[in-house]
Parts: structure tokens; C-alpha cells; sequence
């Protein structure tokens, strides 16, 4: 098996205790040698400067190669280049497209801004449009909760490869089977692109269940049993949650995943555990373990 390529997911984080946490776990995982790591854009550009600041500091502190997550929401077309400008200058090479939630928040219809980009597919190719930047998108292996069929979901990632997506992280799910018959329908749809399983650690399945009714995951009814009367209990949760997301992961390498996208929460103690499951260790200098 050829060496699995991972990918890390952070926030930017909101207080200097939390930019302390951040920076722990970028340090921690870099040795790793992601393919990526990305930083998120909070619902209607909530977070744009913030988010700038951690991409810019990325970039211009470390090697990593660093993603800036964009959406639609609540902004002109103007104030969006204006953004794709500033990072291109502050040497991001890499976009995150993605449409955002409703600006109402969960469970609001959503409706673009008027002299805004509608969707993803012409954010990317605004993206574009601005320079040459890497362009990743997201997916839905049960459809996005906006999309009346699945079929339809996957026209809508076509038109965003059309405009010049060369990747695609899906949402978070917990049955494999539902990652592989979605490779199954977009491959027969004509995807090619990379189809990047999106891995979300169970950390409070509390909070996780109010995600998955926001963005149409299904939680196995396995899984919800695994997590029963233990809201008391962080640390056996905690040890359910790295079993779970272990199998998880195993069982897709064994099904041909070669790269994984982890959401990390800005903690680096489970991604770094898993990817050492998976065989994606630090580089050891044989010289000076021979010393």
C-alpha cells in the first residue's frame, strides 16, 4: 500500500489561550507532512479577519501548505475578490469554495446575496477568475440538506469541477458504506476528482447531533447506543470516540482511501493518534537513530 496522505482542518481561534491550543497542535502535527492544512470561515464571514490573520501566519511561519476556507454569504462579489486578493498576497495558494449556511442560521432557507456569487461553482470560478489559486470543495455522501436528490447534489459538484475544482472533502459520516456508494454514484456520474472522506472524532455527541441534523449526516443507531449515559464521563468517552474513528479509518484504507481529512477541533491529540494507526508517522533521521 502507497503511503496515505492526510489533511488537517483547524478554526481560528477566538482568545490567546485558544491561539495558544492552535499553534500547540500545528506544531505537533506538522511533522507529519500534511498535503494541507485549512482554516475555517465562520457563517457570514463572522470570522474573515480572524481566519486571514491564521492563514497568513501559516503561511508565513511554517512550510505547511495552507488552504483559506471562502463562502458566499452576506458579501458583494467586490468584497469577496477583495478577500481572494489579499490572500494570493500574502502567498495562499490554496481556496476552500464553499456556498455557507443561510445567514438567518440553521434551518433558514438560503438566498444569495444580490450582487453576490450565488454558490460554490461560481466562487470557484470567481477564484479563478482573481489567480490561479487551488480550488477544494466540499460534498455531501447523503446529499446537502438544500439539494432535492442525490443525483441533483452531484450535478451541482460537477459544475463546480467545471469551474475549476480539482478536489472535493466530503461532510462528516460514520457508515462506510455511504462514503463508498457515493464514490460509486459520482464515479458513475463522470467524477474523477479526488473524493477526500472529511474524519469528525466524536468529542461531544451532543454537540455532534445537533451538526448532523444541520447538515443531514445520520448518526447509525450503533453509534448513538456507543454514547449513551456517558455525557459524565469525558473519559470513556473519549476512548469510544478514538475506537470508533480508528475503525473508521482502517476500514476505508482497506477499501482503497488513500487520503483522509481530518477535522481536528484545533486539538492534535487524536489526528496525531490516528494517522499513527494508519502508518503516517514523523520522518525519523536514520542517521541519528543509528547514533
Amino acid at each position: 500500500m502507497s503511503k496515505l496522505k492526510v489533511s488537517f482542518e483547524f478554526f481560528p481561534p477566538k482568545t490567546d489561550k485558544m491561539q495558544e491550543t492552535l499553534w500547540a497542535s500545528i506544531e505537533k502535527l506538522a511533522p507529519l507532512k500534511p498535503e494541507f492544512v485549512s482554516v475555517t470561515y465562520g457563517a457570514g464571514g463572522s470570522t474573515r479577519q480572524r481566519t486571514h490573520d491564521t492563514v497568513a501566519r501559516i503561511a508565513r511561519e511554517t512550510d505547511l501548505p495552507v488552504a483559506a476556507h471562502l463562502t458566499c454569504v452576506a458579501a458583494a462579489r467586490e468584497e469577496v475578490d477583495g478577500v481572494l486578493r489579499d490572500y494570493w498576497d500574502a502567498g495562499v495558494r490554496h481556496i476552500v469554495a464553499l456556498r455557507g449556511d443561510p445567514p438567518g442560521g440553521p434551518g433558514e432557507p438560503y438566498s444569495p446575496h444580490p450582487g453576490g456569487y450565488a454558490n460554490a461553482a461560481e466562487l470557484a470560478a470567481g477564484a479563478k477568475g482573481i489567480a490561479d489559486f487551488e480550488i477544494t470543495v466540499g460534498c455531501y455522501p447523503e446529499k446537502h440538506p438544500d439539494s432535492p436528490t442525490l443525483s441533483a447534489d452531484i450535478d451541482l459538484l460537477k459544475e463546480k469541477i467545471d469551474a475549476g475544482a480539482t478536489r472535493a472533502i466530503t461532510q462528516f459520516f460514520y457508515d462506510n458504506t455511504v462514503y463508498l456508494r457515493y464514490i460509486e454514484a459520482v464515479r458513475k456520474a463522470g467524477v474523477t476528482i479526488p473524493i477526500v472522506p472529511g474524519i469528525m472524532p466524536v468529542t461531544n455527541f451532543k454537540g455532534l447531533r445537533k451538526m448532523a441534523d444541520v447538515c443531514g449526516a445520520t448518526l447509525p443507531g450503533r453509534l448513538v447506543k456507543l454514547f449513551q449515559n456517558l455525557d459524565e464521563d469525558p473519559a470513556t468517552r473519549r476512548l469510544i470516540a478514538a475506537t470508533v474513528a480508528a475503525e473508521q479509518c482502517l476500514d476505508l484504507a482497506e477499501n482503497g482511501v488513500d487520503h483522509f481529512h481530518f477535522y481536528t477541533l484545533n486539538r492534535d491529540e487524536m489526528a496525531f493518534a490516528l494517522c499513527h494507526m494508519l502508518g503516517v508517522r514523523p520522518r525519523v533521521d536514520a542517521s541519528a537513530s543509528a547514533a
